[in-house]
């Protein structure tokens, strides 16, 4: 397990660079075995703090959105853990994220959308929240319009450890 227990609390991060540079910070603090749960709205910065996590950690990028391939897997290029970039939002079980057979162990292992099941993947881990201003959408809480998931407003991200 990491030591991320610096970064553990709520922040705010004001732009789409401030959460890059974030990931950058906890990439840097990540070791093999390390398992980190991303949970957010559409459009709040997972993937963005994501790519940050790979740069930290000196992976083979692009880091993008694993959503239609459900996972990436980014080696190193200077010698240290590979990342498994997971988007766990189409599976519909733990089951079905147990069956992609991720090397846990020696790999660093990013699931965004992986809250509820993610879990059964390692004794502890980080629980990262990361939470977008609400609004953008109509009066009757309708989602926000595509343009509005782009905008480049502050974010809040709460980071802890977890143990089953």
């Amino acid at each position: 397990m990491s030591g991320l227990d610096p970064l553990v609390g709520r922040r705010e991060v004001a732009t789409t660079e401030d959460m890059e540079a974030l990931g950058e910070e906890i990439g840097r603090m990540l070791r093999p075995g390390d398992l980190v749960v991303l949970t957010g709205p559409l459009g709040a910065g997972k993937t963005t703090l994501t790519r940050g996590i790979g740069a930290g950690l000196g992976v083979r990028g692009p880091v993008q959105s694993p959503t239609f391939v459900i996972a990436r897997t980014h080696p190193s290029l200077v010698g240290g853990a590979p990342l498994v970039h997971v988007d766990a939002y189409r599976l519909g079980s733990a089951l079905e994220l147990d069956d992609l057979d991720i090397d846990v162990d020696r790999s660093v292992v990013v699931v965004e959308w992986g809250r509820g099941m993610a879990e059964e993947l390692a004794d502890v881990w980080w629980d990262v929240e990361v939470e977008r201003p609400v609004g953008g959408g109509d009066a009757d809480g309708a989602a926000p319009a595509d343009e509005d998931l782009d905008k480049d407003e502050a974010r809040v991200v709460t980071i802890r450890r977890v143990s089953r």
